[in-house]
């Protein structure tokens, strides 16, 4: 494992603290975390040997960064083999009020060109905040780079007097959809508890509150109304997994 001996002066400060998180967090074996502050560090440490002119320092500098380089791809290929193997893991924690977890926020990552089906198992998509973030999420799905092209929605069916909402709310999505050449195939299930959201890429995204995170706003005209990176959320956990192949619900 590297370790982050750097000098203190000015100029590398900022590596060295990213680096050190990154070495804390090699060492706990929280290695998606690891990857992410090696890879901050190591674009710190070059634009530190960008400003740099003593000869023996530069090569102490590209020393290290071929070190902790070459310690950011032993992690990067171990990550690859775990998403192979489906054994990949990465937990968040969304604290209570905290902000900037947005549905592009949250997903961002693991959208990209190869996403062409969605699967969204929920069993509150049904009151109208609930079809709301369910189109948020569509929203989301059908803007570059994804290309999807069907989606799949499993949820509950109100039995009280919203029953009549719900069933045209996801009419008027669907329609919608399809004017942008999505399909949306929605079933009802009378059993359904868990909350997943699948991509045919191979990610898993389980998040214990589902889609339903978010707090109501303060009012129609407070911060986070419509931008949901500054809206508070409710505490939950998002687990993400990957595996080789995604099966429909």
């Amino acid at each position: 494992m590297a370790k982050s001996g750097l000098g203190q002066d000015p100029q590398s400060t900022a590596a060295a603290t990213v680096l050190k998180r990154a070495v804390e967090l090699d060492s706990e074996s929280r290695y998606p975390q690891a990857l992410v502050c090696y890879q901050e560090g190591i674009d710190l440490l070059l634009q530190v040997l960008k400003g740099t002119k003593d000869n023996t320092k530069r090569c102490n500098l590209r020393e290290k960064i071929s070190k902790y380089m070459d310690r950011a791809e032993n992690i990067k290929e171990h990550l690859e083999q775990e998403k192979e193997d489906g054994k990949y893991h990465k937990q968040i924690k969304i604290e209570e009020n905290a902000t900037g977890f947005s549905y592009e926020s949250l997903f961002r990552e693991y959208l990209n060109e190869t996403v062409t089906e969605v699967w969204i198992e929920d069993p509150y998509i049904r009151h109208t905040h609930q079809l709301y973030n369910f189109l948020r999420f569509c929203e989301m799905l059908i803007k570059r780079p994804c290309k999807v092209k069907t989606i799949h929605l499993l949820t509950s069916l109100d039995e009280g007097t919203e029953q009549v909402q719900q069933s045209r709310g996801l009419q008027e999505i669907e329609e919608s959809l399809r004017s942008h050449g999505v399909l949306l195939e929605v079933r009802y299930s009378s059993s359904i508890h868990d909350r997943e959201i699948r991509f045919n890429n191979g990610w898993m995204i389980k998040i214990g509150r589902g889609l339903d995170y978010f707090k109501k706003p303060q009012s129609r005209f407070s911060l986070g109304y419509c931008d949901f990176d500054l809206r508070p959320c409710h505490e939950t956990t998002v687990d993400i997994f990957h595996k080789k192949h995604t099966k429909n619900i």
